[in-house]
């Protein structure tokens, strides 16, 4: 079918027909146009459907404008398969229901939307769960799961999604009755009943028997010996064949404990050698990865590679018992077993965000692509065979990141491609021809887990053969026809070199403000690290520090997540959906929801930042235009208060008048909903003035923040108080100083980069000792947007160096001293840019040796800086706030300290909660003064 072009016709036909969301914008068009692999086909539309009837009319109404369908789920799958030139259906808005969950059968009946954590989640109270569980557990779709076979890391224990379906029901793009597919059941398309009759020996000589056989059709599912079992050879289809309105799916008894059993080798050949040795023992996961994709100190047994082997049992003893038998059998370097829940989590985060990480060469020598994500050996030649990858990668001067399931022989990689020129393309395509005969000579599987799609399907006559691809092309025409599901995937399949989504980008880079010293100065570069595998998009609970991504989880929708604000700007870039550059509305409606939170920065395994892309969204966007009220009221923040401090108590009185608030609200762009702040009577640089400071130690510059001078110098006064304590003099710069936090957020540039220009001039000899920063919004611009503003001032990276928290200082220039003992539970929010950029740790045991106990949340309280001011903002904003830090509080016992160093953090406690809640200076000078 040719690809169509956007035609009014068809979206009001679709409009008329379906319940569920049309929509035909650039918005939506732009969201859709890639996966997490490195393809790109522009759709014509989405539609979301509410229900099957929904589906069913929208295939009848493509059908008649003879305008192709692609199913689509989570949008991360890695070989290209959910990208599609016609309409996308998406089913994570509506059809994410489970309409039944059986645990005497342990089934569960499912829409095709249902993300997989969802189902764990509901089938955990019945002490069950769905056994496979790919690393996007937290935003992948069942639906998705059954169009790919997806299987993850307990696969050697529950094994694929196709082990686990029962049926199916589905609708064709030729029209006609919904079929219920599955072992036993007699619905088929017509003339289907025949077709393994007439090739029985073909299909019983042509498949490999391998745990992760995945690539091709399932044809031998037809087979009479195994059902037939027409849901199971649907499994892996890649939305070619039909479109899954409902799963019956197989729940499994989850252990009531786990142990993780951590295995160091010399190598990963060496590990993947032991992994099949270790299978008779019963593990959960036989997990591999090797040092290359440790990126930080993760306290691992000694080698240059582990295996992480998982067991179960009905008692935590039972579970490590059978962990250390394991130890003990495996011919290890070192092995450990670990049994704390939260440390488990942390091993297991390195492993399950390596699809991420693994994009970034260890060293920083570039960027990596999946293309061969995902080959399938049998596990006793994974050794053997990873020796002849490494050697073929050496051969096209490659390099790449193995790691994956050992256990069942299946090896994730992401490859150093050169997908941006002609002959890096050339050479990606001499690769996969060489690397698919590899995999065939070992006896394995194109794919072993996230299907064929548009990167390998080119290649699977090198694996089956033409005469069995050739029956793949039947079965898809005898399924669908007309060729109006997904085209260019499995059969007839495109090449893999075409539709890269590289392609469209600039040549060149672009003119931008910020360095971006990660990315090599280039703006595409910075855009090109989402890759799609949407962290972003978890929107069930989450225990832990992780902030990203607050405003998909307050709204749901995926222009509101970093992968979605990625796919705008990477569109915006293209030109070709989104045509008007930097003056786009539609990339600044989407950033017009992002916090800034800086959490992406961190939580985002490959690292994007976009707090930084939408500070150079809007320098660009607002340029020599008039910009929103808000931009010049809280964007220019210091200058007003700095004007306001000598009548702070005439203002303060008149902001409680309320036809005065009401008016200074409206003209400053701020939310009618929120409280003006109070003014300090008594600026914390006033007070600083005036008191008689004691003859103390060595000096330290105390950072005067906006925030604390003006707004909180109680704050100020509590840092004094705590740094003196400690033998420290401290000494504030001279007037004048900011760090421009204000203008970067509301991405006024130009006036940063003066005012940061104007702080070093006045800093002078201060630059090169410590400064200690008590706002952390303030201590994350100094150290990173100060010096990605300013890159060709060293002064500005002397600054960004010396930045310390409070509790950073004291540990690392008072190791000695000995704070209050306070013993006291506490609660609140670590402030998300601390988190983002200066991390917590110090802050987490300066708390235990003061007997602060507790965690405190993560997330962004929803206030972050300007943005909850903003009017247009509120709803979001409460919702970021109720969805961690609010519920925290609530439920933290009487005589808990409340502690949130930041200031909007702070406001925002008291604003919705009517709680105060105190810098961790304050709690450590209320101490000393008890002392």
């Amino acid at each position: 079918m040719p690809d169509p072009h956007p035609h009014p016709d068809l979206v009001r036909a679709l409009a008329r027909a379906v319940r569920g969301d049309v929509e035909a914008d650039a918005t939506a068009r732009a969201l859709t146009t890639m996966d997490a692999s490195n393809y790109r086909r522009v759709p014509v539309a989405v539609v979301a459907p509410r229900d099957a009837g929904d589906v069913a009319e929208t295939l009848r109404v493509c059908r008649e404008h003879e305008v192709p369908v692609v199913p689509r789920g989570g949008g991360t799958s890695i070989a290209g398969q959910a990208t599609g030139t016609g309409v996308v259906l998406d089913f994570t808005r509506h059809m994410r229901r489970i309409t039944g969950l059986d645990p005497d059968s342990r089934t569960a009946v499912v829409e095709p939307g249902v993300v997989l954590d969802d189902l764990r989640a509901a089938a955990a109270a019945h002490g069950l769960t769905f056994g496979p569980d790919p690393s996007t557990h937290s935003r992948c779709t069942l639906g998705g799961m059954i169009g790919n076979n997806s299987c993850g890391a307990h696969s050697v224990a529950w094994g694929t999604t196709a082990d686990n379906v029962r049926s199916l029901r589905v609708l064709r793009y030729g029209g006609g009755p919904s079929l219920h597919l599955g072992r036993g059941l007699p619905d088929t398309p017509p003339g289907l009943g025949d077709f393994a009759g007439a090739h029985l020996a073909l299909l019983r000589t042509g498949f490999p028997e391998l745990p992760r056989r995945i690539s091709g059709y399932a044809l031998d599912a037809l087979l009479p010996e195994n059902g037939p079992d027409h849901a199971r050879s649907l499994c892996g289809s890649e939305g070619t064949l039909a479109v899954v309105t409902e799963a019956t799916v197989r729940l499994v008894a989850t252990p009531a404990a786990r142990a993780l059993a951590v295995l160091g080798y010399a190598d990963e050949s060496a590990a993947a050698e032991a992994a099949p040795g270790l299978l008779p023992h019963g593990p959960l996961t036989v997990e591999g990865m090797a040092a290359d994709l440790v990126r930080e100190p993760a306290g691992l047994p000694r080698g240059g590679a582990w295996l992480f082997v998982e067991t179960g049992g009905a008692t935590p003893a039972e579970a490590r018992a059978h962990a250390e038998r394991i130890v003990r059998a495996a011919d290890a370097l070192d092995g450990t077993v670990v049994t704390d829940p939260s440390r488990m989590r942390t091993l297991w985060r390195i492993r399950e965000d390596a699809a991420g990480t693994a994009t970034r060469m260890p060293d920083g020598g570039g960027e990596a692509w999946p293309g061969w994500e995902d080959c399938a050996v049998p596990p006793a030649r994974l050794g053997p065979y990873l020796r002849d990858f490494r050697a073929l990668l050496a051969e096209h001067g490659l390099r790449g990141t193995p790691y994956g399931h050992f256990g069942d022989g299946c090896i994730h990689v992401r490859i150093d491609f050169d997908l941006l020129t002609a002959p890096g393309v050339a050479r990606f395509r001499r690769f996969s021809e060489d690397q698919a005969g590899l995999v065939v000579a070992h006896g394995g599987s194109l794919s072993g887990e996230h299907g064929d799609g548009q990167a390998r399907a080119e290649l699977l006559p090198r694996m089956y053969g033409d005469e069995m691809v050739g029956l793949f092309t039947r079965f898809k025409d005898l399924w669908d026809p007309d060729g109006g599901l997904n085209p260019g995937i499995l059969a007839r399949p495109a090449r893999l070199d075409e539709n890269l989504r590289f392609a469209v980008l600039p040549g060149r880079p672009v003119d931008v403000t910020f360095g971006y010293p990660q990315d090599g100065g280039d703006f595409s570069a910075a855009v090109r690290r989402c890759v799609g595998v949407a962290k972003c998009r978890t929107a069930g609970a989450i225990t832990g520090p992780d902030v990203m991504c607050p405003s998909f989880r307050a709204t749901g929708e995926e222009a509101h997540s970093t992968r979605g604000r990625a796919r705008l700007l990477h569109e915006m870039l293209a030109g070709e959906v989104i045509t008007d550059g930097w003056r786009s509305t539609e990339v600044r409606d989407a950033l017009d929801l992002c916090l800034s939170c800086k959490g992406c920065r961190t939580d985002c395994p490959v690292g994007v930042d976009m707090a930084t892309y939408k500070a150079e969204f809007l320098h660009h966007h607002y340029r020599g235009r008039l910009r929103p009220a808000s931009h010049y009221a809280m964007g220019g923040l210091p200058r007003w208060l700095r004007a306001a401090s000598p009548f702070a108590r005439g203002l303060n009185a008149l902001a409680r008048t309320g036809p005065v608030a009401a008016l200074v609200k409206r003209l400053g762009g701020i939310a009618p909903q929120r409280t003006l702040p109070v003014l300090a009577p008594r600026t914390f640089r006033a007070w600083a003035r005036a008191r008689r400071a004691p003859v103390g130690g060595p000096a330290v510059t105390l950072w005067p923040d906006t925030f604390t001078d003006h707004l909180s110098p109680e704050v100020g006064r509590a840092a004094v108080r705590v740094l003196e304590a400690a033998g420290r003099t401290p000494v504030l710069p001279g007037r004048g100083v900011c760090c421009g936090l204000t203008y970067v957020s509301t991405g006024r540039l130009d006036a940063a980069r003066a005012v940061m220009r104007r702080t070093l001039d006045r800093m002078g000899p201060l630059i090169g000792g410590p400064v200690v920063v008590l706002e952390p919004s303030c201590a994350a611009t100094l150290h990173t947007d100060l010096p990605e503003l300013l890159p060709d001032d060293p002064r500005a990276a002397g600054l960004a160096s010396s930045v310390r928290t409070l509790a950073q200082y004291l540990e690392e220039y008072a190791p000695d001293w000995q704070p209050p003992r306070l013993d006291r539970p506490v609660a609140g929010q670590t402030h998300c840019h601390q988190h983002a950029v200066l991390g917590d740790a110090a802050e987490r045991r300066l708390r235990e040796r003061a007997g602060l106990t507790g965690e405190l949340s993560g997330g962004c309280c929803g206030l972050a800086g300007n943005f909850g001011f903003e009017k247009g903002h509120w709803d979001v904003s409460v919702a970021c706030a109720e969805d961690r830090l609010l519920p925290s509080v609530r439920a933290a016992t009487p005589g808990t300290e409340l502690l949130a160093d930041g200031f909007s953090c702070r406001t925002q406690l008291d604003q919705l909660a009517g709680r105060r809640a105190r810098h961790l200076a304050e709690v450590l000078a209320e101490g000393l003064d008890g002392r």
